[in-house]
């Protein structure tokens, strides 16, 4: 796309690369345009010469294509500008298609994921049942023996890894739309050391929790929604303000290049479309901008006072590929019309895949229910079993299940707490996102629990758990 533009603005294809170094958010393109000038201007070579070169080095196809096709074009005299536009033309056609395989990868991915939380759900369903062995004992049966060291494994340690396990390949295959999100995942370890340490006490030392009002599985919940709540309202801070301005820049970046067309200067252009008034929270950016304009400041100064500001990487390549066009002149407005294209149709991508994932999250509220209220099922009918048999043995089944039931529960919302970060992942990109997931999920997964206890409690006229 930056080539693209600096085609149609008339610069030549070097000196395309040498105004690529300046471009320090694209890391890559900068390190490649610093070898190709190396190459030129200290070993002597020439600069077609020094990208064919490159194009056999690297390891993307794409890439090597796009430098094959650009060093043709240049030298077989024909228009580079259409060849660029070509070639983007295809760019887009190619994202499309690797946008949709994208999606049906992370819905095989969702769909391990359920298959992960069935098993999930089976071991719990197992350990219920055979956490019953001192009731079998006073039956006089065989029984099986069964660690409880193994169901603490199993519920607070093995169940909580194979989550992380596939929140790290949603990583590999979705990526953050916001850069920059390290100050909130280093407040929520900060949160996570403090909180987890005083429930790990709670849960493990004896006594401790008979002692408190509330019940450890209120006592968890609270405790993850603690460490979920300021990330999540920070994340949504950072996000409602990015996404607006994802929005809205397509229809900056058009109005600006309508406003040249009418024969404003650049700087005029940019101070005229921040006028308009529909532009949100991003209204607020463009307010700075224009006053920056309007005492002298030069466009790439006020585009790094803006970069500090935006985490949208969408944003901030969008208003660079804006500023430099503008800084090159020549025949911007051509350049400018391919940009506002460029946005507009990278703009209905991203929204497409947003909206094509977002029904991944009702799914994961439907498996928090179905886990609390499946194991709760299998507990009451677990404690049934034995008042048939024998009404003095359902007192000593009753404690026994309602043990079971507390570290039960406290692992059933923690595996629905930790889901709410894969969902974050796999539907915005951002594992940030998973706060509000993980919150909400936690506080359902308890109340599925608590009322699932107390409604078949009421059916079966027994004690609640």
């Amino acid at each position: 796309m930056i080539f693209t533009l600096m085609a149609a603005t008339g610069i030549s294809p070097y000196d395309s690369w040498k105004r690529l170094r300046k471009l320090s958010f694209l890391p890559f393109f900068k390190k490649e345009a610093d070898e190709v000038t190396r190459q030129v201007e200290v070993m002597g070579k020439d600069p077609l010469t020094v990208m064919l070169q490159r194009g056999e080095k690297t390891k993307s196809k794409l890439y090597r294509n796009f430098l094959g096709g650009f060093v043709s074009s240049v030298r077989s005299g024909g228009k580079l500008v259409d060849y660029m536009r070509s070639e983007l033309k295809q760019i887009f056609e190619l994202r499309n298609i690797s946008m949709t395989r994208s999606i049906e990868k992370i819905a095989t991915l969702v769909e391990a994921y359920s298959v992960m939380l069935i098993v999930v759900l089976c071991a719990y369903i197992l350990f219920v049942v055979f956490s019953a062995t001192n009731i079998m004992q006073i039956l006089g049966q065989d029984s099986i023996s069964l660690s409880p060291i193994m169901a603490y494994l199993a519920a607070f340690l093995l169940m909580p890894f194979l989550s992380v396990i596939f929140i790290l390949i949603a990583h590999n295959m979705q990526r953050s739309p916001f850069q920059n999100l390290k100050d909130i995942y280093r407040r929520a370890l900060i949160l996570v050391i403090i909180i987890g340490s005083v429930l790990t006490a709670i849960i493990a030392v004896p006594g401790v929790s008979d002692v408190l009002p509330v019940g450890i599985a209120e006592i968890v919940t609270i405790g993850l929604m603690a460490i979920s709540l300021l990330p999540a309202i920070e994340y949504f801070k950072i996000s409602r303000i990015n996404y607006n301005a994802e929005d809205s820049i397509p229809a900056f970046i058009r109005e600006v290049t309508e406003s040249q067309k009418s024969g404003l200067s650049p700087e005029k252009s940019i101070v005229q479309a921040t006028k308009r008034k529909d532009y949100g929270y991003f209204s607020r950016f463009l307010d700075l901008i224009q006053s920056q304009i309007e005492w002298g400041i030069p466009l790439r100064k006020t585009f790094e006072n803006i970069r500090q500001k935006i985490r949208s990487w969408f944003v901030v390549v969008n208003f660079a590929m804006m500023v430099e066009t503008i800084e090159i002149g020549g025949n911007s407005i051509q350049a400018l019309e391919i940009l506002s294209e460029y946005s507009e149709k990278e703009r209905e991508l991203q929204v497409s895949r947003r909206e094509l994932l977002r029904p991944y999250i009702v799914l994961a509220f439907v498996w928090s229910v179905l886990i609390a209220v499946t194991t709760t099922i299998v507990a009451l009918t677990t404690y049934l079993m034995t008042t048939v048999v024998s009404t003095s043995l359902s007192s000593v089944a009753l404690a026994g299940m309602q043990g079971q039931m507390k570290m039960f529960s406290v692992g059933i919302i923690l595996q629905c707490w930790i889901s709410g970060f894969f969902i974050g992942k796999i539907s915005e990109g951002s594992i940030a996102a998973g706060f509000k997931h993980s919150a909400l999920l936690a506080v359902t997964a308890y109340i599925s629990l608590v009322l699932s206890q107390w409604l078949l409690a009421g059916v079966f006229t027994m004690p609640s758990m």
